[in-house]
């Protein structure tokens, strides 16, 4: 009698426990949408069944493989596609724990009132048996959902570099017993105080910075940017209750679930596209969209799926250009810097430095445009035919090269009248201040900054014509004239036979100027000052044979060559 009696109040303390347990579970559960009996706020709700927890939980009939009284079979699903990227350097596994439980209902599989403790399966409101199409029914696809069912430990988050340490998820983000991250881990089912059952705010993505720690992000523009949506075009934001760049943070760009690229979990497919849903002026001050429509662009467009976060620029790649080529979304901010420093918008982008080593992150700005322009080089013919040809831009802006435009470091001529305040010898001009959207600020326009789309060929700021036979004017050469003043440039101040080539005969800059540099295992400082690498096309060698310019000094050099008919046997200048 006595064991009976003592096995009888462990029966009743037991019962106790499951009823408070059952009524605190039922208070928060009870006005949201995992209240699936009859009285449910939700869309999905039985038409009879009175019990709200029966629909997960039972104290009779439960699995004892699971310790939470589960009322659930496991989906029949043995193989789920899981996610995937080339950036990820934890190891997905099949779904186990919490998120497997989840999962019977959320991948569609199993009908939701198909539980173990009622014989019958459970009739809902308008005939629904299995989860709807919508966000919640994830599928048995979740390549392209957060990961779950890995290990995240103190390794992975060292190796990563932007994770914070596991030992700090001890408040609402919570990895399991085993050292994993779950549903449970983003997902409270008993609890709905921020939506959509999150354990922690979506607000500023303080639920994903419980776990992510990107480089930078706190002082970047996209985590401090109050800028809203015009209400003009698409609405960048459908599924987020928030109003601002830095509210919305991650979901910007991101979305855990059903992404529309499994790659990063990007909103849309076209990697360019989770750009220009703001960068289109509907939210951004400038229309970066308009730029990518133009002739000659970076034609981010044309590429889908090819870029990864990963690639090596040193090696052979594919070509393609897409936006985050040349900006890091979680790093860029506005700091504007002199050259050849990299500028805000282009801070923690992978580049390819001046002797060709590939760097995690660009010192300077140049050094982003020879991950594509340099030894891996995306363009494979040059549209002018020099006497000397070279496409590896990192081998003609060296400093060690006879001549070459100040993008590195300081040119080398020492007495250059035709600069325009404030340029002197000494000045460094960034690849941008050439290559540009010809209505950007360069080029005296309101439009945004950067080499984007113009009008002009190779992407140049400003109109720069190469063709013989063209007369002269402040347009045809409107580029060289940004730096180089015209009045200098035809009053001889610096050559004193300019005028006549360029006014006279029709000749255009290009005809002896190669504008980026010529490479000292190519070209000697007495034959290639001054930039001189001649266009074959309109100057050819003379009845000697002889094509070569000589320098003597300050002003002072000597050419043969044959230009216009005219012989050069030589030349020399002045006379």
């Amino acid at each position: 009698m006595i064991f009976l009696r003592v096995l009888t109040r462990q029966a009743t303390v037991l019962a106790a426990l499951f009823t408070v347990f059952v009524t605190a579970a039922q208070a928060d559960i009870a006005t949201t949408k995992h209240n699936l009996s009859i009285s449910g706020p939700g869309p999905i709700r039985s038409t009879t069944e009175e019990e709200i927890c029966v629909f997960c939980h039972t104290p009779h009939r439960a699995r004892t493989d699971t310790g939470l009284l589960w009322n659930r079979a496991d989906s029949p699903v043995e193989t789920y596609m899981t996610y995937q990227s080339s950036s990820m350097l934890a190891t997905p596994e099949q779904p186990s724990g919490a998120s497997k439980l989840c999962l019977s209902c959320h991948d569609g599989t199993i009908a939701l009132g198909a539980i173990l403790s009622r014989e019958q399966e459970i009739e809902f409101v308008g005939g629904i048996r299995f989860m709807p199409p919508g966000d919640s029914n994830i599928g048995t696809d979740l390549s392209d959902d957060h990961p779950v069912s890995f290990i995240y430990d103190e390794s992975l988050a060292i190796i990563n570099g932007e994770l914070h340490s596991p030992s700090s998820l001890t408040g609402e983000v919570k990895l399991d017993r085993a050292g994993k991250v779950q549903c449970t881990s983003c997902h409270d089912p008993h609890e709905d105080a921020v939506g959509k059952f999150l354990t922690r705010t979506l607000s500023y993505s303080s639920l994903c910075l419980s776990c992510h720690s990107p480089t930078d992000w706190n002082s970047s523009a996209h985590a401090n940017s109050q800028q809203t949506w015009d209400g003009v075009g698409r609405d960048p934001w459908p599924d987020t209750p928030f109003d601002t760049v830095a509210e919305n943070a991650c979901l910007n760009c991101h979305r855990p679930h059903n992404a529309g690229a499994e790659e990063n979990l990007l909103r849309h497919l076209f990697e360019e596209d989770n750009c220009i849903g703001c960068h289109d002026g509907s939210i951004a001050s400038t229309d970066i969209e308009s730029e990518l429509t133009k002739t000659f662009r970076h034609a981010v467009q044309d590429f889908t799926g090819i870029h990864k976060a990963g690639e090596d620029p040193s090696g052979f790649l594919p070509k393609h250009v897409e936006c985050a080529d040349c900006h890091n979304p979680h790093r860029v901010r506005d700091l504007d810097q002199s050259a050849p420093l990299v500028k805000g918008v282009q801070l923690g982008v992978r580049a390819v430095n001046n002797i060709g080593l590939v760097v995690e992150e660009a010192n300077f700005a140049y050094e982003v445009c020879f991950k594509c322009h340099a030894d891996n080089n995306v363009i494979s013919f040059v549209d002018i035919n020099r006497q000397i040809s070279q496409i590896n831009t990192r081998l003609e802006f060296d400093l060690a090269n006879p001549s070459f435009h100040p993008v590195e470091g300081a040119g080398k001529n020492s007495n250059v009248p035709s600069l325009i305040s404030p340029l002197n010898e000494n000045s460094i001009v960034y690849c941008t201040d050439c290559h540009a959207n010809d209505s950007g600020p360069g080029a005296g326009g309101t439009g945004p900054a950067g080499p984007h789309g113009s009008s002009y060929k190779r992407l140049l700021e400003r109109n720069y014509t190469t063709l013989d036979e063209t007369p002269e004017s402040g347009f045809e050469y409107a580029l060289c004239y940004k730096c180089h003043d015209r009045d200098s440039i035809l009053n001889d101040e610096s050559f004193p036979e300019h005028s006549e080539h360029v006014e006279s005969e029709d000749a255009p800059c290009s005809a002896c100027h190669d504008p980026h540099g010529i490479s000292a295992s190519q070209g000697t400082p007495t034959n290639n000052s001054h930039l001189i690498n001649f266009d074959l096309n309109i100057v050819s060698p003379n009845g000697d044979g002889q094509l070569e310019f000589v320098d003597f000094g300050n002003f002072r050099g000597s050419c043969a060559l044959n230009c216009h008919g005219e012989e050069h046997d030589p030349k020399v200048y002045p006379d």
